[in-house]
């Protein structure tokens, strides 16, 4: 069962804008921000990266790191290694950006890890490595740059305490989208696992699920503050 308060390590064939590939493990003590897409994805091209590079541009590299994440399950075969580079290159991307590794299964070794269901998909780590965020679709830029300085104010080693404080302050303070707000742009998988998988839907990234068991990745703010996702 996925644990976000011990998430997995990313599984990559590549990096780009890397020096080395990056770790989740080795970027404790920031916030970590990994925005996972497909090249031709309208709701990654339109929404997903561009928040990608806005965030790159307006955190210190040193507090918080934008990470994206190329999560191939469609047009797979456009979408290697060579494909990337290019893509990353026509786009202006400056943040470091991974592809997906695949073993030959319809959907990519880190995406399956993470029960993502489609593209774009926002995943937000603390400072001590836990899954706080599971966005799918399109998340205001208000919002989660909210949500962001605010792990950004816990400490390294904040107690279970202080996470749960921030939480409740952000669920007092930020309005929740509505779920049904959806513009169409986004791009779901479905390879079928057990039951539905409960995802937050932000504006204009409507995505199809692929069903897990029952976890509400979206936010349970006020809730146990680490990886707050109902688990």
């Amino acid at each position: 069962m996925f644990d976000p308060e011990n998430p997995p390590e990313l599984t990559t064939a590549a990096w780009f804008n890397a020096d080395a590939p990056l770790a989740l493990a080795d970027l404790k003590g920031k916030v970590v921000v990994m925005a996972a897409f497909q090249q031709h994805c309208p709701g990654s091209l339109k929404h997903g990266l561009p928040q990608a590079q806005r965030m790159a541009g307006a955190f210190s590299d040193d507090e918080v790191v934008v990470i994206g994440l190329n999560t191939p399950f469609e047009e797979t075969d456009k979408q290697d290694k060579a494909a990337l580079e290019a893509f990353v290159d026509q786009q202006g991307l400056t943040f470091p950006v991974a592809l997906d590794k695949t073993d030959g299964q319809a959907v990519p070794q880190t995406m399956d890890a993470y029960e993502i269901q489609g593209t774009p998909t926002v995943l937000i780590f603390d400072r001590q490595g836990r899954l706080r965020r599971h966005y799918l679709g399109q998340v205001d830029d208000l919002r989660i740059g909210a949500e962001v300085m605010a792990l950004t104010i816990e400490a390294r080693d904040a107690p279970r305490e202080q996470s749960v404080a921030i939480e409740r302050r952000l669920a007092a303070v930020l309005v929740e989208p509505s779920a049904h707000d959806h513009g169409g742009c986004g791009c779901g998988s479905h390879h079928g696992h057990a039951e539905d998988h409960h995802h937050h839907h932000g504006e204009g990234g409507c995505c199809g699920g692929h069903g897990h068991a029952e976890h509400d990745h979206a936010h349970a703010h006020g809730g146990c503050g680490c990886g707050g996702h109902g688990h």
